[in-house]
């Protein structure tokens, strides 16, 4: 069992800490730390100091990026670690609000990763906590109350639900955006370059 906990990191010479998510092993050792990239206006104005990259760790052969809150508007946090070959993203909200739920749910299937979404009980009605699959459906959900809950999802990248979005759409749109199977279809036409034709 791997934890993932949320905190500030502390600088030297009085710099505003990193809003932070460290990750520990099954004995408690620190894995890695994660420190947030996009930070929100309030938090620029003296909270957080930004992060500088992204951390990836593996479990089990299954490998994971981190992402906090406001990073759930950032679409290239998501890409970015889709391209770097993780499994799934580890996101960390305090609320997660109704718009954020709706991006997660698409970057899960837009990059064909899932993504693992924690928050406060405190704050589960605006967003419970909960799993999100490679093809951007809930795979898991905690209730949406103030109460603790549990919940298990296994993430199997054989699972025949998963082998459109596994095996066939990410490859694929690897590819697509490298952009040589659209290179090597393009012509020299008068009139696809002339843009005042029907």
């Amino acid at each position: 069992m791997f934890a993932v906990v949320g905190g500030a990191h502390r600088l030297s010479n009085g710099h505003p800490p990193h809003n932070s998510l460290y990750v520990l092993s099954e004995r408690g050792a620190l894995i890695t730390r994660y420190d947030k990239r996009f930070l929100s206006n309030s938090e620029l104005g003296g909270w957080y100091t930004p992060g500088t990259q992204p951390i990836i760790f593996e479990v089990d052969s299954y490998r994971f990026g981190c992402a906090i809150c406001i990073e759930s508007q950032f679409e290239e946090v998501f890409r970015e670690y889709e391209r770097l070959g993780v499994d799934g993203v580890l996101f960390s909200s305090h609320g997660i609000a109704p718009y954020f739920q709706i991006a997660l749910r698409a970057h899960a299937g837009l990059n064909c990763i899932w993504i693992i979404a924690a928050t406060p009980v405190q704050k589960a009605h605006k967003g419970p906590a909960g799993v999100i699959g490679p093809d951007g459906d809930r795979a898991a959900r905690c209730a949406a109350l103030p109460e603790p809950d549990f919940i298990i999802a296994t993430l199997d990248r054989n699972d025949a639900a998963y082998d459109i979005p596994l095996q066939k759409a990410r490859p694929w749109r690897a590819k697509a955006r490298q952009g040589d199977i659209y290179r090597e279809k393009l012509v020299d036409d008068r009139r696809s370059r002339d843009r005042n034709e029907y």
